[in-house]
């Protein structure tokens, strides 16, 4: 038995008789609980959906699968085309047309086994490793001294200091002055001591943010001229603030490793160096680039039966950073999606419009391969019913919005008033919301403008401890949710298709930023095809 429940929140943005007119609107079609109704008398679609979703999910085999013994999925790796070839027998062997479609070319690069160790003043081995797109050093060991940055006032202190760097190794950053997080302080600290601690820290930090603004370059320009003057190679650390976790990017350098170590790690090099008590270094880093390689997205359809060009999108990234697993980023997004997909092929094999997946490359460098797809098929965000995202997290999806598409919410309430409150009791729907202008591929559509809907889910601390880090791994997703999510998800996508009216594609007409100034709906940004073509990678 189910009832039918969940927030509405109209923007107060709307004026006064727009606001009233949606909200009576929405009222009409979001009923309250229903007594004694079932889906076997209501619909038997949405009653296969709940029994394939929850009595035969396969979401655990899938990210298991994907994130274990796959493993990462950088773009232009090898394991992006070992998870794109594991994608698409997957999803054909549920029936589901797939495909790879090449949108670029971009730089492949492939790492092997990278190790670092503290060999002087004492032997440690440290937590730390290559970035992405990092040279190695042939698997040959590097020995080298460790030597921070000094504090600078202008570009003629760095001058000064390069000539000191040849076969040194660089700490580019700064050094925490403490590895705990804040809460810990905020418990068991003294007052003083707390406000000592803060005081230090936000001293240090406007002293190293200052000496970066003197320089007048960017992270990557230092990082270039670093190498150009011979060092041995560059450390760095991006600590998210919670211990053991830090961010892991790409590297700018191209003939010496760039190297990420933990907080802890990088404070001990950091001090012994300032202390002048000989820090050595030992690199041991395997890492080859593979030239500029195609690049693909991976397409899946089912194909429609009264609608055929008439479309309802399910899209997820399925790049990720290589530090850990991809798991949160965005590992469940891809399974939630191609898990949708199969339920929909058993519960709904023949959908009025063409269902199709879409599981992007190259997000993480700019949204290029949703981008280049929305270049590409012009046929079909033309004629998009609706396109449904997932990209945060392993939680339960808490949020939606109508993208800045006034018109299109009814079509959201309509179809969230008959999936089970089970699932639609934690989602927030903020009418008409604003549109992405980025940060996830909905966005790529959304400027069209095309109806793309994100499913913002609930948090587990993704920001923290989960995004863009080497602890994005299997165990940190939450099975429960993911499968409340593929209820959601499969349903919505039935609904959508089913729908007899199309989406409003019909902008708001006016669009707020988040400090409520007015700006422009949001243009469409070209897919950058080649990593030539990209400030991120040169």
């Amino acid at each position: 038995m189910h009832d039918n429940t969940f927030r509405l929140r109209v923007d107060s943005l709307l004026s006064g008789h727009g606001a009233l007119l949606l909200a009576a609107l929405l009222m009409a079609v979001v009923p309250g609980p229903v007594a004694g109704q079932t889906f076997a008398d209501d619909d038997p679609v949405l009653q296969a959906i709940w029994d394939e979703a929850t009595t035969g999910s396969r979401i655990h085999e899938l990210a298991q699968t994907l994130l274990d013994s796959i493993g990462p999925r950088l773009t232009a790796s090898p394991g992006m085309e070992r998870a794109q070839d594991w994608a698409i027998r997957t999803l054909e062997g549920w029936g589901v047309q797939a495909r790879r479609e090449e949108y670029g070319t971009w730089l492949g690069w492939d790492r092997g086994a990278s190790h670092v160790d503290l060999v002087a003043p004492r032997v440690r081995s440290l937590e730390g490793r290559i970035l992405a797109w990092s040279p190695g050093t042939d698997g040959v060991p590097v020995d080298g001294p460790a030597v921070s940055m000094p504090l600078m006032e202008g570009p003629g202190d760095l001058q000064a200091f390069l000539p000191s760097v040849e076969g040194r190794f660089v700490l580019v950053g700064q050094a925490r002055a403490t590895c705990r997080p804040d809460g810990q302080w905020e418990e068991y600290a003294l007052p003083e001591s707390l406000e000592r601690m803060r005081e230090s820290r936000s001293d240090a930090q406007e002293a190293y943010r200052g000496s970066m603004a003197s320089l007048g370059m960017s992270t990557k320009e230092l990082h270039l001229a670093l190498e150009g003057a011979g060092a041995a190679g560059i450390v760095t650390s991006n600590w998210t603030g919670v211990p053991g976790t830090t961010r892991v990017f790409n590297a700018y350098t191209r003939e010496i490793p760039t190297l990420e170590l933990s907080c802890e790690d990088f404070g001990l090099v950091h001090r012994l160096a300032e202390n002048e008590q000989g820090p050595i270094l030992r690199v041991t880093a395997e890492a080859r680039y593979l030239g500029e390689i195609p690049v693909f997205n991976v397409i899946g359809e089912i194909r429609g039966t009264e609608a055929p060009d008439e479309y309802v999108m399910l899209s997820a990234h399925f790049d990720s950073w290589e530090g850990g697993s991809g798991a949160t980023d965005n590992g469940t997004g891809s399974v939630l999606m191609m898990e949708a997909m199969r339920i929909l092929r058993q519960a709904y094999p023949r959908p009025r419009r063409t269902i199709l997946i879409g599981l992007w490359s190259g997000e993480e460098q700019g949204l290029n391969g949703s981008r280049a797809f929305v270049e590409d098929h012009p046929e079909i965000t033309s004629n998009l019913q609706a396109l449904f995202n997932q990209d945060n997290g392993t939680g339960r999806v808490v949020n939606m919005s109508a993208s800045g598409f006034p018109e299109a919410g009814t079509s959201l309430a309509r179809w969230l008033s008959r999936v089970p409150s089970e699932v639609t009791r934690h989602i927030t729907l903020q009418l008409p919301g604003n549109p992405s202008s980025g940060g996830t591929d909905h966005a790529a559509f959304v400027c069209v403008p095309a109806p793309g809907f994100n499913l913002g889910a609930l948090s587990w601390d993704y920001g923290s401890h989960t995004w863009h880090t080497h602890r994005d791994t299997f165990d940190k997703l939450s099975f429960d949710d993911l499968r409340n999510n593929a209820i959601l998800v499969a349903s919505l996508a039935y609904l959508a298709s089913e729908d007899p009216e199309r989406v409003s594609r019909e902008p708001r007409s006016i669009v707020r930023g988040f400090r409520g100034e007015v700006r422009e709906w949001p243009t469409c940004q070209p897919a950058v095809r080649n990593s030539a073509d990209s400030p991120r990678m040169q």
